[in-house]
């Protein structure tokens, strides 16, 4: 396991633990919304923005909940690999060229989150049938250049679901042997109209990352700080009541 951090723990901020993380488009929003955040994935990510741990992403968790260290931090947000069973997996990772024999780390994450006694956000793209959908976030509901509908199963707290803009049109890019123009990118793959690096990074709101395969498997930071910012106002509104 390495550590790596380019800046100092905030004190003045609940820290929060982003599990499976990768160059950090989620972490990037709950440090908006006023979290201290650490990262975990088990590849190097040179660009990851905050403090980072390098490591087997469930080991560490395991080891942090067992020691009881898992207690320094407010919240946990995790990005478990689920291409087993996402619609999306095949063709965008033949066409990637980094497919192969995928995990499904969705129960065992949840299990120790569960054990931690912490309150957690579980992020999984559509398509996937076999996680609880509280939360559905689009990128229209924040003027994105991309749909990227991806659903959040929250644990140990809850938040109302927003309500979910009308599309303004299609996403860009050939179906079915036709090509189709919108105001939406398609941030996944490549080929067939796919959005370029630099049209992946303007829709999504990332400029810290100009990787192809970072940038699509990235949660925009919008969808984060809006997690980010309910958790707080929740736990702000019960400390209130308290």
């Amino acid at each position: 396991m390495t550590h790596t951090t380019d800046n100092p723990r905030d004190h003045e901020r609940p820290a929060l633990l982003d599990l499976f993380c990768c160059a950090g488009g989620a972490g990037r929003g709950f440090h908006r919304a006023g979290f201290d955040v650490t990262g975990i994935d088990i590849r190097p990510r040179p660009n990851y923005p905050f403090t980072f741990i390098q490591g087997n992403v469930l080991t560490v968790l395991a080891d942090l909940v067992a020691s009881g260290e898992i207690r320094q931090y407010a919240a946990v947000h995790a990005s478990p690999p689920c291409q087993g069973k996402c619609a999306l997996t095949v063709g965008t990772n033949q066409a990637m060229g980094w497919g192969g024999a995928h995990v499904d780390l969705v129960a065992p994450t949840r299990q120790l989150l569960d054990t931690s006694g912490l309150p957690y956000v579980i992020e999984q793209p559509d398509g996937k049938a076999d996680v609880r959908k509280d939360i559905t976030l689009c990128g229209e509901m924040f003027g994105l250049g991309v749909l990227r509908h991806r659903n959040f199963e929250l644990g140990g707290w809850t938040a109302p679901q927003p309500v979910h803009k009308p599309h303004r049109g299609r996403v860009r890019g050939w179906r079915h042997g036709r090509y189709f123009d919108g105001p939406y990118v398609a941030a996944y793959g490549s080929g067939g109209g796919k959005a370029t690096v630099a049209e992946m990074q303007q829709a999504m709101g990332i400029d810290w990352t100009d990787v192809r395969e970072e940038l699509t498997e990235a949660i925009p930071p919008a969808y984060s700080e809006w997690l980010g910012r309910a958790f707080l106002a929740r736990t702000r509104a019960g400390a209130v009541a308290a």
